[in-house]
């Protein structure tokens, strides 16, 4: 994976390994990558940006909420709005769709992604035909309590070697069980869960 929260220094900085040690790179990059993975999973989305637009077809049934201003279509994680097209249609046949407008309000400004377009007093009138987006979806920039819990979760993976079975022991505490699910971590990616994932 090239998309890790966390860089290799960080984590070789969290066990006092010297840059230029690479004896452990393998492991430490694999702990990366699955605490990565494991977050993304875990919200349900990704939190690092395409480098470039690219294209997804939506089908919108399930997709758009009415509310009082008009209606929203709900959509991936849209962390910039350069090279932003909507278009509707299916097969061949696409057409650009203008008259909407990004949700929540001031999102990018925020540091968090573009989740909705509304048309505002207006809908999308989608019964047959789907949307195709073309954005860099993700997020604008990791956020920083996604960094910290990959960074904790990576160090924690890394030192999965020392608890077989999952049971650590210490001569200070004696041997206990890990827990299935670290705190920290938990407290630190929950409110990026996206809802009912």
């Amino acid at each position: 994976m090239a998309n890790e929260y966390v860089t290799l220094e960080e984590l070789k900085a969290q066990f006092g390994i010297e840059p230029s040690d690479d004896t452990e790179d393998v492991r430490l990059n694999r702990a990366r990558a699955s605490a990565s993975t494991s977050i993304n999973t875990t919200c349900g989305r990704r939190f690092w940006l395409d480098p470039e637009p690219v294209q997804r077809r939506f089908n919108p049934r399930g997709r758009i909420v009415r509310e009082t201003d008009g209606e929203l279509f709900l959509v991936d994680d849209i962390g910039s709005l350069d090279g932003l097209l909507v278009e509707s249609g299916s097969g061949s046949s696409w057409s650009a769709v203008t008259g909407y407008e990004t949700s929540p309000d001031n999102a990018l400004v925020e540091g968090k992604p573009v989740t909705g377009l509304m048309r505002v007093s207006g809908t999308w009138g989608l019964s047959t035909s789907r949307l195709r987006l073309t954005a860099q979806f993700g997020w604008p920039a990791v956020p920083e309590d996604i960094h910290e819990a990959a960074l904790i979760l990576a160090t924690r993976l890394f030192k999965r070697k020392d608890s077989p079975e999952g049971i650590i022991g210490s001569a200070e505490w004696g041997v206990r069980n890990l827990s299935r699910r670290d705190p920290d971590v938990w407290n630190l990616i929950e409110p990026y869960i996206i809802p009912g994932f």
